[in-house]
């Protein structure tokens, strides 16, 4: 990149633009804390995978909506053909694959290897919308539209005031399932609830901004907030933190250096993991000394 063009944004055409990059950046707000959230349950239940699976079927639905309004002469919203494919993979991966003979690792590998690769080939069939489906696979949320910036809120306003109501119940079920059913609780139910949610904030999220920063939301965040050790609630709320910083400081480093905005979201969120593994050595360094 011409180190000359990275000077052409300022501070002064960032402010005099901002109306036109208020909902994206909002947008990514929003979608990193509610999916930073999200992702403490990802990582800690080890469905890293799941997520991966997840935004990729994202990506297939909208490709396929695409397809449906070109070929097939059908309106089919995009942000509903990626909510409806995340949802029924969401809905798949919740099956238990030994009935198959099949491990779930297994599931996870075909489903994110069909759907991906399903997306390039219905991709390749809509010229028109080319660009629009490397956007959706690798995140170029230069801007917005107000309708995905709508869903997002509200999915992520539902999802975040559901896990909160119910955070002991959906902590207590999904990281001491025996202890959960010994209780009486629910504990498939909270499963599924915890599954959907995380199905419906992927696809709305997927189709705003891009698989690639969406899948960094619901993975990277958690993993920097796990590395520092704290109790529970602190890595909630730090790797909500995280995903907001990934977020809306991605889009802003993008704009400011002519970066895409989906890999500047990406690669910040990891840099963050970085950081925290950096404060951890530091912290290990103080303590290992003062103990001395």
């Amino acid at each position: 990149m011409d180190p000359q063009l990275a000077e052409t944004n300022t501070w002064a055409q960032f402010w005099d633009a901002y109306d036109l990059f208020r909902d994206p950046m909002l947008c990514a707000l929003i979608a990193g804390s509610v999916l930073g959230f999200l992702s403490v349950y990802v990582v800690l239940r080890r469905m890293v995978f799941v997520s991966a699976a997840v935004t990729q079927s994202a990506g297939l639905g909208v490709a396929l909506a695409f397809y449906a309004e070109i070929h097939l002469g059908m309106h089919v919203a995009p942000t509903l053909g990626a909510v409806g494919l995340s949802l029924i993979a969401t809905l798949l991966l919740m099956t238990e694959p030994t009935r198959l003979r099949i491990s779930r690792e297994s599931l996870l590998g075909l489903a994110y290897a069909f759907t991906g690769g399903a997306s390039i080939l219905v991709g390749d069939r809509i010229s028109q919308e080319a660009h629009d489906i490397q956007g959706i696979l690798f995140g170029t949320a230069v801007l917005v539209e107000r309708p995905q910036l709508i869903a997002v809120g509200v999915v992520g306003a539902l999802t975040l005031l559901f896990h909160l109501w119910w955070f002991r119940g959906l902590t207590f079920a999904s990281f001491d399932r025996t202890g959960a059913m010994v209780q009486g609780l629910p504990v498939r139910a909270l499963d599924a609830v915890l599954m959907i949610s995380i199905g419906l904030m992927v696809g709305v999220s997927a189709r705003a901004l891009g698989a690639l920063p969406v899948f960094a939301f619901s993975t990277l965040s958690a993993i920097a907030a796990l590395v520092l050790d704290l109790r529970l609630p602190w890595t909630f709320l730090l790797a909500t933190l995280a995903g907001a910083i990934s977020g809306l400081g991605g889009y802003i480093f993008a704009y400011f250096y002519n970066f895409p905005v989906g890999g500047s979201q990406t690669v910040l969120a990891s840099a963050l993991v970085v950081l925290a593994l950096l404060a951890r050595g530091v912290r290990q360094l103080v303590m290992g000394g003062g103990s001395r």
